[in-house]
């Protein structure tokens, strides 16, 4: 569905204009201080904290351009659209000329978004996320780093370090937990298999209740496109990713604040710098968030934190990392906002 070279194109070329619009102090310039060395202190900081020991050593860091970023997450892209178009094309929709333009339209509009995300992101552990058995990268872009330090007004060797102790948790928690990424995965296949492309003539002669309207409103603003054009399967397999995405995202912000506490001098400025970061967007960003659902990813770093940090204050940091014990173990969206249901259901007991 989706041409990678079309994707490409059109991301480094958003890149690149919003890039010449907001060239100034910081733009362009390589990570500050060690990668290495501050990634392996990082691991040893991180495992220390979580009882969580990997499995299969942690990907090399690499720093590298936001053009290096695009082109790994675009492949990532195709990896789980590639299915939808085969599926699609086996079921007598988008043959021939439709399927081209489809592909264009698809191109178009992940390529725009990925130029757009390949501004805002400093690190990623990056992974098929279809395909729980390929290679994963630890990867920082550099120029995002460097731009986010000036604006932040923080030191950019602490900033990469806490950054570091933030996608190194991910790392970790991919690596040592042997049944998350398959999970993950097999969630996400079940969404995709479960997505279908109907068109009700019916439908398009009839206009819309006002309840139809708020419904979609509604379904629009928790999750993005998929959860507003989705059946009642397709929002729940969705709620329940958005659970595993927030335990996984909230932990990592647990954690580096954990760790941070005892190797950052700065790390209260940083962490307000941070929330003001995600909290301060243009109207035009804040929209465009809101279409692409980024805004509910938003709301998995403070869910998710908001729930590690009220179990490991209740149950200690031991009790925390049972969530990945299993997946029966990992909460529902619900429990993500109520910790002591959570608590309550697994006899996670205080510590003694």
């Amino acid at each position: 569905m989706i041409d990678r070279a079309l994707t490409q194109r059109i991301a480094n070329a958003v890149e690149r204009g919003s890039s010449r619009a907001q060239a100034g102090p910081g733009t362009a310039a390589t990570v500050p201080g060690d990668l290495v060395a501050i990634c392996t202190d990082a691991r040893l900081r991180v495992v220390t904290y979580t009882g969580l020991q990997p499995l299969v050593g942690l990907p090399e860091p690499e720093a590298i351009a936001r053009s290096e970023w695009i082109a790994a997450n675009v492949a990532s892209m195709s990896a789980l659209l590639d299915p939808v178009s085969e599926r699609l094309a086996s079921g007598g929709l988008l043959r021939g000329p439709m399927r081209a333009a489809a592909s264009a339209v698809v191109s178009a509009e992940a390529g725009a978004l990925t130029g757009y995300l390949s501004q805002r992101v400093m690190g990623q552990f990056e992974f098929v996320i279809v395909d729980p058995d390929a290679p994963a990268r630890l990867l920082f872009v550099e120029p995002n780093i460097a731009r986010a330090a000036a604006r932040l007004e923080a030191d950019p060797q602490e900033l990469l370090t806490w950054i570091a102790f933030h996608e190194v948790t991910h790392a970790v928690q991919f690596t040592a937990v042997a049944w998350l990424r398959p999970h993950l995965a097999g969630l996400v296949g079940e969404l995709v298999d479960s997505l279908e492309l109907k068109v009700d003539p019916r439908a398009l002669l009839k206009m819309p209740s006002l309840e139809d309207v708020r419904g979609l409103a509604a379904a629009f603003k928790d999750g993005g496109l998929v959860a507003a054009v989705g059946g009642a399967e397709q929002r729940d397999l969705l709620e329940r990713i958005q659970a595993v995405m927030g335990v996984i995202e909230g932990h990592a912000e647990h954690v580096m604040d954990v760790v941070g506490a005892d190797a950052l001098p700065s790390l209260a400025d940083l962490r307000a710098a941070l929330d003001r970061r995600r909290r301060e967007r243009p109207p035009l960003l804040a929209l465009l968030e809101r279409l692409i659902g980024l805004e509910a990813k938003m709301r998995q770093y403070e869910d998710g934190k908001r729930f590690c940090d009220a179990v490991a204050q209740a149950a200690g940091p031991a009790g925390l990392h049972r969530v990945f014990d299993s997946a029966d173990m990992l909460p529902s969206a619900a429990e993500l906002q109520d910790p002591d249901a959570w608590l309550r259901r697994t006899s996670v007991p205080a510590p003694a």
